[in-house]
């Protein structure tokens, strides 16, 4: 039985990953951002959100500056 003739390193390698927000699939190396870098580059060192899913939810959740002013010093 030859093992290494029927495994290859890509089957054990992870490349590509849906995205839980999106739900596209891309590639995990090139589309997705590294949450551990003490680690080797297992699919487990990746993020379940890709990079342009990521940015859309900093930037909407980001607090924006008031646009007026609601509060003034009290005049005593």
């Amino acid at each position: 039985m030859d093992l290494e003739g029927e495994f290859e390193l890509e089957h054990i390698l992870f490349h590509e990953r849906k995205c839980r927000s999106c739900g596209i699939t891309k590639n995990l190396l090139d589309d997705f951002y590294r949450t551990r870098k003490s680690r080797g580059v297992f699919p487990s060192s990746y993020s379940y959100e890709c990079k342009e899913c990521t940015k859309k939810r900093i930037v909407n959740n980001r607090k924006s500056k008031p646009t007026h002013k609601d509060w003034e010093y009290p005049d005593w």
